[in-house]
C-alpha cells in the first residue's frame, strides 16, 4: 500500500525540523552524545535527581562534563521521570524521549491491548507504524512477536525511536525509517497503524481534518491495507467516524485515554466498543442503541465508565441493571436493585435535595461528614469550591452528586456500594 497524501507539518515536532536542543546546538548531536558511555553514566547518575535542585546539580556536573551534555542529560532525566506514568519505571529509565514524544506516546497498557488485537486479527506478521513517534506502539507490537516498520518524518524523533528499539533489545523486530508517510511503500506489510498528530502550536486539535495527517488521508491509507487501525482523540464526533470502521474507546484505570478505528476482516463496520483496562472488559454493540428510558431516582445510582459514555453504550447498562436515566441529557443511571459491573461505579443514595449550598452544609454537619467526594454532571459548580465552603468536620464520609434530575438542579447524597468492583 502506498500512502495517499503527506502528513502536513504541524507544530508538534513531526514537521521534519528537530526541536531546539537544551544547549542551543544540534539536537541530534546532543542526543547521540547521551548514548556514549559518558552520557549513559550521566543519565544513570541522574535517575533519582530532584528537579528542585537542578541548578545546583547542573553546576556540579559541569565541572567534570561538557555543558551541552549536562543540559541534554538533565532534560532527558526530566522526561524519563514524566514517562514513568506511561511506560513504568523499568522501561522509562532505559528509554529516550522528546517532550512531544512523552506527551503523545501511547501508554504501555493501551499499546499492549492494541498489539494483542492486531495479533488476534489473523495472519499479522508485519505492521507499518506510520507517525511512530518515539516508538511506544512499535515496542508493544514487537513484544507481541510482530515485525514493525516504524516511520516518522522528524529526524530526531526517528533517532529516538531507533534508540528505544535498541535499548529494549527489539531492534531485530523494529526497522525505523525517517521519511514522510506519503513516500513509504507499505505493500509488504500485513497491516497499517496510523497515529496522527493531534496537537498544534495552540494545543489540542479537535477537527479530525486538522490532524497531521488528516483523518481522511489516514482512512484512505487504512482502506488500502488488508488490516488497519487509526488512533484518534476520544472526543471525536460520531458523525466523523468513517462508516467502514469499528470504533473502540479505551479507558485505563477509569480515565478515557484514546479511541481507535479498526478496518478490515474480523472487525465490524459501524460497531462501537468500550474497552476497560486493566480488567480488559469489553462492551460492544453492532448497531446504534435506542434511547434509554428516563425516570425517578431510585435507591442506587450508577456512574458509567467514560469509555462507555463515549461509545454511546449507556443504554446497554440501563437494560442490564433494569434501570433508567435520571435525566435524558445526563449519563447517570438509577435503579431500584443493586447491580455490579466493571463498567460502572455504584452508589447507594440516601438523600435527594434541590441544589442548595446551605441545605447541603446543614446535612453534612448533622451527619458529621469530614470527608466529602464531589462528583458532577450537568452542573457548573466547581467541586473544590463547594468542598471548601462546606467546612467539613467529623469522622464520616459521603459522596454528593451535583447534577440535574428531570431538568432540575439537584443534589444526590450517598456512599459507594459495599463490595462493588
Amino acid at each position: 500500500m502506498n500512502a495517499l497524501a503527506p502528513n502536513d507539518p504541524p507544530a508538534d515536532g513531526r514537521s521534519g525540523t528537530p526541536a531546539p536542543s537544551p544547549s542551543g546546538g544540534d539536537p541530534i548531536a546532543d542526543f547521540l552524545a547521551l548514548r556514549t558511555p559518558e552520557g549513559t553514566a550521566l543519565l544513570d547518575e541522574l535517575r533519582d535527581h530532584d528537579p528542585a535542585r537542578e541548578l545546583a546539580t547542573a553546576t556540579r556536573l559541569r565541572r567534570t562534563h561538557p555543558a551541552a551534555l549536562v543540559s541534554a542529560a538533565l532534560g532527558q532525566a526530566r522526561l524519563r521521570q514524566r514517562a514513568v506514568a506511561k511506560f513504568g519505571a523499568e522501561d522509562a529509565y532505559r528509554m529516550f524521549f522528546t517532550p512531544n514524544g512523552v506527551e503523545q506516546a501511547t501508554r504501555t497498557s493501551v499499546a499492549t491491548h492494541r498489539a494483542r488485537r492486531f495479533a488476534a486479527a489473523g495472519e499479522v506478521r508485519h505492521v507499518a507504524d506510520l507517525c511512530c513517534g518515539i516508538g511506544g506502539d512499535a515496542i508493544a507490537l514487537a513484544r507481541a512477536g510482530i515485525r514493525v516498520l516504524a516511520v516518522d518524518r522528524d529526524p530526531l524523533t526517528a533517532e529516538v525511536a531507533r534508540a528505544n528499539a535498541a535499548v529494549l533489545g527489539l531492534d531485530d523486530l523494529i526497522e525505523v525509517r525517517c521519511a514522510d508517510v506519503a513516500a513509504v511503500d507499505t505493500s509488504s506489510c500485513d497491516a497499517v497503524f496510523v497515529d496522527p498528530a493531534r496537537r498544534g502550536g495552540r494545543g489540542r486539535i479537535f477537527d479530525p481534518e486538522a490532524y497531521s495527517p488528516p483523518l481522511s488521508w489516514a482512512t484512505g491509507a487504512a482502506l488500502a491495507a488488508p488490516l488497519a487501525a487509526l488512533k484518534i482523540a476520544p472526543g471525536i464526533p460520531h458523525e466523523a467516524i468513517p462508516e467502514q470502521a469499528e470504533a473502540e474507546w479505551i479507558s485505563d484505570g477509569g480515565d478515557v485515554k484514546e479511541a481507535v478505528l479498526w478496518f478490515g476482516e474480523g472487525f465490524t463496520a459501524g460497531a462501537y466498543r468500550a474497552t476497560l483496562l486493566p480488567a480488559d472488559a469489553t462492551l460492544w454493540s453492532g448497531a446504534p442503541l435506542p434511547a434509554p428510558p428516563v425516570g425517578p431516582v431510585g435507591r442506587y445510582l450508577y456512574e458509567p465508565d467514560g469509555a462507555v459514555i463515549r461509545a454511546h453504550l449507556v443504554a446497554d447498562l440501563v437494560a442490564r441493571c433494569e434501570g433508567r436515566l435520571i435525566d435524558e441529557t445526563i449519563a447517570y443511571i438509577t435503579s431500584d436493585r443493586p447491580y455490579t459491573s466493571p463498567y460502572t461505579a455504584g452508589y447507594e443514595i440516601t438523600d435527594r435535595l434541590p441544589f442548595s449550598v446551605k441545605k447541603l452544609k446543614a446535612l453534612l454537619r448533622e451527619r458529621e461528614v469530614g470527608v466529602l467526594t464531589v462528583k458532577k454532571r450537568g452542573s457548573a459548580v466547581e467541586p473544590e469550591e463547594l468542598r471548601r465552603r462546606m467546612k467539613l468536620r467529623g469522622p464520616n464520609s459521603a459522596t454528593v452528586f451535583l447534577t440535574r434530575v428531570a431538568g432540575a438542579p439537584t443534589m444526590l447524597i450517598g456512599h459507594p456500594m459495599t463490595g462493588h468492583d
